[in-house]
């Protein structure tokens, strides 16, 4: 037992004390002086492109009738005056034209006949007045007819620049009045509907400045919010916006997210890439403080170019770590790059 107890004692006073133990290693990093600044409010939100409600028109059937020739698809650009589609009469308008050319014909011949008849004092004038009357009455009912396209087809033209957003109707449909058949916008009539979280809504108004970027290509266009509501729909639960889209820069049905300036934010201005996320999704910088790393979290409050705005409690007198920032944790030594510009911490 004793010479193994003695091993065991010598192999404890073996381990070297704390005081022998290395220096820490320490990462090389490259810095930059913390800044103050300001930057663009941005709101993002999402949507798809429609004709502006206000501005789009609705094609609807004069009266009961076929659809003959369809001339025209959804997204399809007509000009102003361009054939959409031919109605034909239905068999019933057909038939009440024909009767009311026959009631014309029959008032007319009627009137010819008592006129005649007072004039041998054989009819009285109230009986001509009545005559009159039927005359007048079967002819309005006739050119109320050849107005809404009974006595013949009817081609239905564009009232102005447009595009087709919706096709209601197909060829040899019978449609009754007022039935809808086509939906036109205006080439510069088209808007994006989006929408943000009820939270974000208050800051946004009529006139701001927006940025819309298609989600499946390229480029962003200028545009200002149109109409910002004050409801939440309540199949989305967001708050609708509508915003302007330039003429030609989008199609009906497209979808493109949309950055909205709603203001100003003030506070140090960082690179965007000294500006890191922790494991529970926290954004934080690394400051260095007496050549040792202090992590700082911070909050993002906007974005301009490759720079992030951001307010925490930082230090203004210590230097943001800008490259070799992943590498550090909360405490590490440091050593400082010589390249230009950097920052030098003296603390």
């Amino acid at each position: 037992m004793k010479p193994m107890l003695l091993s065991v004692i010598l192999i404890l006073t073996s381990v070297p004390s704390l005081a022998e133990t290395p220096d820490q290693p320490s990462v090389l990093v490259q810095t930059v002086k913390l800044q103050q600044g300001s930057a663009p409010r941005i709101l993002t939100a999402y949507g798809t492109v429609q004709s502006d409600p206000s501005a789009s028109a609705a094609i609807v059937a004069p009266l009961a009738a076929v659809v003959g020739k369809l001339q025209v698809r959804t997204g399809m650009r007509v000009a102003k005056g361009a054939p959409l589609l031919l109605l034909v009469p239905s068999p019933q308008i057909t038939a009440a034209y024909t009767q009311a050319v026959s009631a014309l014909q029959l008032a007319t011949s009627s009137l010819a006949h008592t006129r005649a008849l007072l004039n041998e004092s054989l009819a009285t004038r109230q009986q001509l007045a009545d005559a009159e009357k039927m005359q007048s009455d079967a002819r309005a009912a006739l050119v109320a007819l050849s107005a809404q396209g009974a006595g013949g087809p009817t081609e239905l033209r564009a009232p102005f620049n447009a595009i087709v957003t919706t096709v209601s109707t197909a060829e040899r449909t019978l449609v009754n009045e007022g039935a809808a058949l086509l939906e036109l916008a205006p080439l510069n009539g088209l808007v994006l509907m989006a929408g943000v979280v009820p939270d974000q809504a208050a800051a946004i108004a009529p006139g701001d400045q927006v940025s819309v970027s298609p989600l499946s290509g390229t480029g962003a266009f200028r545009a200002k919010v149109a109409l910002r509501g004050s409801v939440v729909d309540s199949q989305t639960g967001l708050v609708p916006v509508q915003i302007s889209l330039p003429p030609g820069a989008f199609l009906p049905g497209q979808s493109a997210r949309a950055s909205i300036t709603v203001g100003t934010v003030h506070g140090y201005v960082v690179a965007h890439q000294a500006v890191l996320i922790d494991d529970d999704g926290a954004t934080y910088v690394v400051q260095i403080v007496g050549a040792v790393a202090k992590l700082v979290h911070v909050r993002v409050l906007g974005r301009q170019a490759d720079n992030d705005t951001v307010d925490g409690p930082l230090d203004p007198q210590a230097p943001v770590v800008l490259a070799g920032n992943h590498q550090l944790q909360d405490g590490m030594k440091v050593r400082l790059t010589d390249t230009p510009g950097a920052g030098q911490s003296s603390r």
